[in-house]
């Protein structure tokens, strides 16, 4: 009889396995076949919510065959705690596995209309973009400098529209002040707001609402750097000459606005902590920019020689070690490299060409870089000719 028992269970929980398998393939087929929407919809997911919501949304909007399936993929996946908040555009016949990645992925909301107010280090702009239906794509429909010329039209017919959604968008390498000055030109922003500190600004994208508080959006930025150098002062390098988060972030400013490349910010990061530890002048030039504009606006032409040998807190050629404050808000690259720094010997570079995209000839001795100086203003008389 036992036997019997046994035999039964056995080829029940045989049975069991492979329903269950079978389910199992099932339900991963339905998440990565294609869905039921006949157009593309336009989903929001509101700050704090869970996936278990957005799966409910999304099954009354016809996006999806099945709540739980969508949601149990997500989780599946390790997709579900990665939720952003956003107004996302839903393609039509998009998969399971589409849709999680589109309200997993983040970045810029990609529904509707949006006006994007982009702060960058010589000019802002103000970019009206729509959706194009057929492409599900941004498509640019005015950019404008807001302190030159006419308002396009299109820009006001947007902001009369109740979805419009709003953005501001921070180059890496701006001043507080720049940022300051332009928040004040944004007009669905409301009240007044003092310069904040050189650097505590992240260079980001940030979400804005009609009628938001300036002040708000100020200390959002502020919160935002906070846990940014927070995060990469814990995991820094250790030996470093920088004895406070704040070293760091006046270093980071530095390679900020020396960096023509993002891929040579260590490289760069690397040349300047060698000369803190060997006691040389970090000797940069935007270091000497910043003492005669004190970050209000660009100077627009070169330095002169009185300029360099001018006496200001900022001035590198002058002064040892570190200025008393960053020199503009650097972004989070250059934050992480002035805390871990490239393994080299560097102490010089200087470009190796006339466009700052092209990077930096690095060097160890003198000569060697006197060499690649050499070779630089080469190239500027050729220019000059």
């Amino acid at each position: 009889m036992w036997r019997s028992i046994a035999s039964n269970a056995l080829t029940f929980l045989v049975v069991a396995l492979f329903l269950f398998g079978g389910v199992l393939i099932w339900g991963q087929s339905e998440y990565s076949a294609e869905g039921p929407l006949d157009a593309p919809i336009c989903l929001e997911v509101p700050r704090g919510t869970n996936m278990r919501a957005v799966s409910e949304d999304l099954s009354e909007q016809g996006a999806v065959s099945s709540a739980m399936i969508f949601r149990l993929g997500a989780d599946y996946t390790d997709r579900a705690q990665e939720l952003k908040a956003g107004s996302y555009l839903v393609p039509e016949h998009a998969s399971m596995t589409e849709i999680t990645d589109i309200v997993t992925r983040g970045g810029a909301s990609t529904c509707g209309t949006e006006v994007v107010y982009r702060i960058g280090v010589t000019r802002a702009t103000v970019q009206v973009r729509e959706i194009d239906p057929a492409t599900g794509r941004y498509e640019e429909r005015a950019s404008f400098d807001p302190g030159e010329g006419d308002i396009p039209e299109v820009y006001t017919r947007v902001k009369q529209a109740g979805d419009t959604r709003y953005r501001v968008a921070l180059a890496e390498g701006v001043t507080s002040w720049q940022v300051v000055e332009e928040l004040k030109q944004i007009d669905v922003l409301e009240g007044a707001v003092d310069v904040p500190p050189e650097g505590s600004l992240a260079p980001d994208s940030y979400e804005i609402g009609q009628g938001d508080s300036r002040a708000d959006v100020i200390a959002r930025m502020q919160q935002a750097q906070e846990v940014i150098l927070a995060q990469a002062w814990s995991n820094r390098a250790s030996g470093l000459p920088l004895e406070s988060p704040e070293e760091a972030l006046i270093l980071a400013s530095i390679i900020e606005k020396e960096t023509g490349g993002p891929q040579e910010r260590r490289e760069v990061a690397s040349v300047f902590v060698n000369r803190l530890e060997k006691g040389m002048r970090l000797q940069t030039d935007p270091t000497v920019i910043y003492g005669v504009t004190e970050g209000q606006g660009v100077l627009g032409r070169g330095l002169r020689q009185s300029e360099l040998r001018r006496e200001t807190p900022w001035n590198t050629y002058v002064i040892n070690g570190l200025p008393p404050t960053p020199i503009a808000n650097p972004g989070r690259a250059s934050i992480e490299a002035a805390l871990d720094p490239a393994n080299t010997d560097y102490i010089y570079f200087v470009a190796k060409t006339l466009n700052p995209a092209d990077g930096h000839n690095f060097a160890v001795t003198l000569d060697e870089h006197n060499r690649n100086v050499a070779a630089y203003r080469a190239l500027e008389a050729a220019r000059d000719q």
